[in-house]
């Protein structure tokens, strides 16, 4: 490979929001042009929190409204190869062979499959959640990713990665890229109920493709300090929400720290404090909108890259398998037993 590769990507369970594009999309952004780029569209990882038919059936829009997020985030789809995971059925192949250089108590301390399985309202861990990390492994080896950008709570996963191309490599020869992790440089962004990280699932989430009208709706709604019960008593902006999005979101870094200090003396109230981010946060997600317009004027362009990347991604899944199944032996297996029964269908019968 002379250009390295990347491999990011998302479940398809809903549309993209502000947690997903300063946690991950935006580092993707940044990152697409300076390295071959494979965006997954996760719906195998989905199926270990939502698994109904009802949740199946919404796979395909939900995949198009997500590449569509990607998209207008800034990625440009001659840059990109965007696929489906569950198209791919080799990578099950692949997730196979790897789930056996990794133990349980391994994967036991991955931090956030507790939490992915409390969010989904499990009350024991399935099968497949505890999985999720190899089955992620097998997505980034199958390609041979080299780079691997991710928000903080899935950092451990990537470590598991690691762990497994370090094994398999010392056990079989050098066949997979050990992948670097990129982190962002931005922390986990909070819910607009202040309870947690901004989650689909937990209903706290503003999405890349609200109107205007709907930021504002959900900005008027946002937790800040409970202690303040009108505003002309002190309030604290450290641990506020409605002051992490300032910090993040708006531009105009002189207005934020101007508020900040009315805040803080009792001189303003939270309903302008919530306008102005209201109106701040609308300015961040113009440019990203008209991109959206501007792609979803073009029927069938967003059908036509998944399938498209997914038949290319297949073809590279395939050489990799062949070449893990040549470094592992089980090839020759298979050859040598297939050789025999030639050679004993092709020996002459002895007469009775």
């Amino acid at each position: 490979m002379s250009v390295a590769r990347m491999l990011t990507g998302d479940r398809p369970t809903g549309r993209l929001h502000l947690g997903h594009l300063v946690g991950s999309i935006a580092n993707r952004v940044r990152l697409h042009h300076r390295y071959e780029s494979f965006f997954i569209i996760a719906d195998l990882h989905m199926l270990t929190t939502k698994n109904t038919r009802e949740d199946i059936e919404r796979v395909a829009d939900n995949a198009r409204e997500m590449v569509t997020d990607v998209l207008a985030a800034g990625v440009e789809p001659q840059r990109a190869t965007f696929y489906l995971q569950s198209a791919v059925p080799e990578v099950g192949d692949l997730n196979t062979l790897l789930q056996n250089l990794v133990t349980v108590p391994r994967l036991e301390r991955v931090p956030s499959l507790k939490e992915m399985a409390r969010d989904a309202g499990k009350e024991e861990m399935p099968y497949g959640l505890l999985g999720y990390p190899v089955l992620q492994a097998a997505d980034i080896l199958c390609v041979k990713g080299q780079v691997v950008p991710v928000g903080r709570d899935n950092a451990a996963h990537v470590e598991v990665t690691r762990e497994i191309a370090r094994r398999f490599n010392h056990l079989y020869g050098e066949v997979f890229p050990v992948p670097e992790l990129i982190s962002s440089p931005t922390p986990t962004l909070v819910g607009t109920d202040g309870r947690g990280k901004m989650s689909k699932s937990r209903g706290n989430a503003i999405a890349l493709a609200d109107s205007p009208a709907e930021v504002r709706r959900k900005v008027r709604g946002m937790y800040t300090d409970p202690n303040r019960v009108r505003a002309d008593v002190p309030g604290s902006v450290a641990g506020n929400p409605v002051f992490a999005y300032h910090d993040l979101f708006n531009a105009d870094q002189a207005e934020v720290a101007e508020l900040k200090r009315r805040y803080q003396a009792g001189q303003v109230g939270d309903v302008e404090v919530k306008e102005k981010l209201a109106t701040a946060l609308n300015r961040y997600l113009d440019p990203i909108r008209e991109r959206r317009a501007r792609y979803e004027a073009d029927p069938g362009l967003v059908d036509q890259l998944i399938v498209e990347g997914t038949e290319r991604t297949r073809a590279q899944v395939r050489q990799t398998l062949l070449e893990v199944r040549r470094a592992m032996g089980l090839t020759s297996a298979y050859s040598r037993i297939r050789r025999r029964a030639e050679r004993s269908r092709a020996r002459p019968v002895a007469p009775a």
